[in-house]
């Protein structure tokens, strides 16, 4: 009896072990794409891609020197234009210098005009002010003064803030602790009311022409930026004045301000305060008219009644 061999299975092959990777494989068999490597195989059939002919080749030498020479062009142009490019700022500096030098000098030129003016106008004021000469001077500002007075210093509050707000802000105020403009007018024209003789706010003589105003912050007398502490000397009888100013109602107006809204303030009589001459002066002449409109016959000084506005 014939012996029988034993039949085989013909199931599935074992798997990969790297089967579950199958997008790596993918990735890793067909590292390049088949459009790319087919265009890259035909242009290693026609010869790398570099020009053949010697047309193309004298075109991708002419392309080539012709970058060269822009670029050498702009190299040595940039190194040219440096210095003249140094010279023309050094030369603009100078003119900028030279202007400026200039209009520093026109303003000392200026100033020394204005003083001779200054100076003629008080010796004006002295030879043609009549018997009261000196004391129209002295009420004008034309000439220093010293002698026996107060000294007021007005500040404005600790710590006071640069914001708006506070009950005077519907007044005009944009900070209830700084010292205003119509403050300071108070202060004089009750010093002036008081007996005062001659008044300078931080050597700022005060004349019966004298204007204190704000711009924005800033106190400005005659247009002049002061800057707290306000120091107010004032020529008189000293303790006389003193108490005179306190007693007035812009001595009470000035304690109100300190006691509301902290501002502070001192004042005491002192033995000599010196006062300087006004730093502009105007004369100003009047002619009084005859009867029925005639010319005139006389002249007299102007109006020197005090007061700051």
């Amino acid at each position: 009896m014939s012996q029988q061999h034993p039949v085989r299975s013909t199931g599935t092959p074992p798997p990969r072990p790297d089967a579950s990777m199958s997008l790596l494989n993918n990735v890793m068999d067909h590292a390049l794409d088949d459009g790319y490597a087919e265009a890259s195989a035909r242009r290693a059939a026609e010869g790398g891609g570099l020009p053949r002919t010697l047309r193309a080749k004298l075109g991708l030498a002419a392309g080539l020197v012709l970058a060269a020479a822009v670029v050498t062009v702009g190299a040595a142009e940039a190194r040219i234009s440096a210095p003249v490019v140094a010279k023309e700022r050094q030369e603009l500096i100078g003119r900028i210098e030279a202007e400026t030098s200039a209009a520093e000098k026109l303003e000392q030129d200026v100033e020394k005009i204005r003083a001779e003016v200054g100076e003629r106008q008080r010796k004006a004021l002295e030879q043609h002010g009549g018997d009261q000469a000196e004391l129209v001077a002295l009420l004008s500002g034309a000439t220093p003064v010293h002698g026996p007075g107060v000294k007021l210093v007005v500040d404005d509050a600790k710590g006071t803030d640069e914001g708006g707000g506070g009950p005077r802000e519907s007044s005009g105020f944009s900070d209830t602790g700084r010292v205003r403009d119509r403050d300071m007018q108070r202060v004089v024209n009750g010093l002036w009311e008081s007996g005062a003789e001659a008044v300078a706010i931080n050597g700022q003589r005060l004349t019966s022409l004298s204007a204190i105003r704000a711009a924005g912050d800033a106190i400005l007398v005659d247009n002049k930026p002061l800057v707290p502490p306000y120091t107010v000397l004032a020529v008189g009888d000293g303790q006389r004045l003193s108490t005179a100013f306190q007693d007035s109602a812009d001595g009470q107006y000035l304690h109100a301000l300190q006691e509301n809204f902290g501002i502070r303030t001192s004042i005491s009589a002192e033995t000599d305060v010196r006062l300087p001459a006004a730093p502009s002066l105007i004369v100003r002449t009047a002619e009084p008219r005859g009867a029925g409109g005639a010319k005139p016959t006389g002249r007299a000084t102007a109006d020197t009644g005090k007061g700051t506005s």
